[in-house]
């Protein structure tokens, strides 16, 4: 099931939604003034929506930033006077600012910290003195259970004001959140709308967990980051570390399967006091990796994990296995308990919060590009591939032809090749160009001759290039060559970038190559 992130992008509800969202919340509202808790007013003092204005970036036009939206959302104070929020409320943000319940002033806020894995972001306010009369909410130290009531606060769409929606804990689990990251989701049937998002989520009088997102089309379904996962994200940005140093929640990237089917377990030759998971692909085929093909792992710790790859949580819930590795991993590492070939041993596994793509993502990053003549060159990322992901025919198209973007979307880098190198937009138009279809969405394979690794190896290949002749050749089956004039193409940039409106050939990391050393005839 599908979810969605719970801003709103603000003057986008029409009267109509607007109003069909009051009577529920109205509703819900007077359901919880009703069973509030003596401090219910010095919660709803902690809880503040969020202005923000987002420039996220443009993969098809990477010398330039989308044009700027406007969302918001909602926050709440935490200890060390701070705002904690959701990274998709403000990732990405040009201005940020947050108002306090029934207050007609906006106050400029600052990013302080960001895990778009975990989507969890802290803010600190340009004045300090907020903080005296808005106290941190209070945060529950254990997981609320099954049934427990709840109450969600924050600003969703169709008011202005607070809103409090009433519920109850549906289940727990532990979900991937955004890839590499994985933690522990909480699901409640009060009402999570847009800009909900970064509002604390109250089980009697303290905080349990925050609102990040509610579901495609379905109704009373929403999820609640808990206070668990936030006290791991508040841990290291205490310790300095971002998703950027390689740093974050431990995990285990090898490929497991149920023991559930007695074929299986009969060809493992398994008795039927064994139960666990079998290893199916492990992340490394090292002969010093502790992990095997056909390995059963039985055991996460001291914690036994049955057949269906769980591990019990509390007396009503049970999660994924893989939780047990941000709890007992120590120095990098996880004790797991395993049987290989019928013979019980324990071992050593290594474990990491980053699993290196291909194909990866920007992390909050601009993307970095290369103008050369009026082609246009980025790397090959999971935001340049959004927009096929999204259609059937282009995705059918680009398998057709063997498109890497497709074909290698979950491989990892390698020495041949770190990273996909691709033409990030139509080619500008210039008779350089003249007999040559577009190859927008192309990944480059070599430059005369030469395999490309990287977009920063392709940047020193053109630096370096003394051949009168650059052949540029592409990897799929059935896609044009393209062969241009070297020194044409070099006197051709300016003017592309003059014609365009385009301040710079290369974003500064591809400049900074292109300037070490001054190609001949240049």
């Amino acid at each position: 099931m599908k979810t969605r992130p719970c801003f709103t992008l603000m003057g986008r509800a029409c009267l109509a939604l607007a109003l069909s969202f009051c009577p529920l919340m109205m509703v819900n509202a007077v359901a919880a003034e009703t069973s509030a808790a003596p401090s219910a007013s010095a919660l709803e003092n902690s809880v503040v929506k969020v202005f923000s204005t987002l420039r996220r970036p443009d993969p098809y036009k990477p010398w330039s930033k989308a044009a700027p939206q406007d969302v918001t959302g909602s926050g709440v104070v935490i200890d060390g006077r701070r705002i904690l929020t959701n990274a998709h409320v403000v990732g990405y943000a040009s201005q940020v600012q947050v108002q306090a319940n029934g207050s007609g002033d906006k106050i400029p806020a600052t990013v302080l910290a960001i895990s778009r894995g975990m989507d969890l972001a802290l803010l600190k306010l340009d004045d300090d003195s907020f903080f005296d009369s808005h106290k941190p909410a209070p945060r529950a130290n254990v997981l609320p259970d099954v049934r427990d009531a709840v109450l969600a606060y924050g600003y969703p769409l169709g008011g202005t004001s607070l809103s409090i929606t009433k519920g109850i804990v549906s289940r727990i689990e532990f979900v991937p959140y955004r890839f590499p990251a994985s933690g522990l989701r909480i699901q409640i049937d009060a009402a999570i709308n847009p800009g909900n998002s970064g509002g604390p989520v109250i089980a009697g009088d303290k905080m349990i967990g925050l609102a990040f997102a509610g579901a495609q089309n379905a109704q009373n379904i929403g999820y609640i980051i808990p206070n668990e996962e936030i006290e791991l994200f508040l841990r290291e940005q205490a310790a300095g570390k971002t998703d950027k140093d390689g740093e974050g929640k431990p995990a285990m990237f090898d490929v497991t399967q149920t023991l559930e089917n007695p074929a299986l377990r009969s060809l493992l030759k398994l008795g039927k006091n064994v139960e666990g998971v079998v290893v199916m692909s492990p992340l490394k085929k090292d002969a010093g990796y502790p992990l095997k093909e056909w390995d059963v792992i039985t055991h996460i710790g001291d914690s036994a994990i049955d057949n269906q790859g769980m591990v019990k949580l509390n007396a009503n819930s049970r999660v994924r296995f893989q939780y047990r590795v941000q709890q007992v991993a120590s120095h990098g590492a996880v004790p797991l308990t395993l049987v290989r070939n019928g013979a019980v041993m324990k071992v050593s596994l290594p474990v990491s919060a980053q699993r290196p793509m291909l194909i990866g993502d920007l992390q909050g990053d601009y993307p970095s590009y290369f103008i050369y003549g009026p082609i246009v060159f980025s790397r090959g990322t999971a935001e340049f591939l959004a927009s096929a992901s999204s259609n059937a025919t282009t995705l059918a198209a680009m398998s057709f032809y063997g498109n890497p973007l497709v074909t290698r979307r979950g491989d990892a880098p390698d020495a041949a090749r770190e990273e996909l190198v691709v033409i990030a937009a139509p080619f500008f138009p210039h008779k350089l160009m003249t007999g040559y279809s577009n190859r927008f969405g192309a990944v480059v394979q070599s430059i005369n001759g030469v395999p490309v690794r990287s977009l920063a190896h392709l940047v020193t290949l053109l630096r370096d290039q003394t051949d009168e002749l650059l052949t540029i050749r592409f990897d799929q089956h059935g896609g044009e060559t393209i062969v241009v004039p070297r020194k044409e193409m070099l006197a051709a940039t300016e003017s592309v970038l003059t014609d365009n409106g385009i301040r710079s050939e290369a974003s500064p990391d591809m400049l900074k190559i292109w300037q070490e050393k001054t190609p001949a005839g240049k």
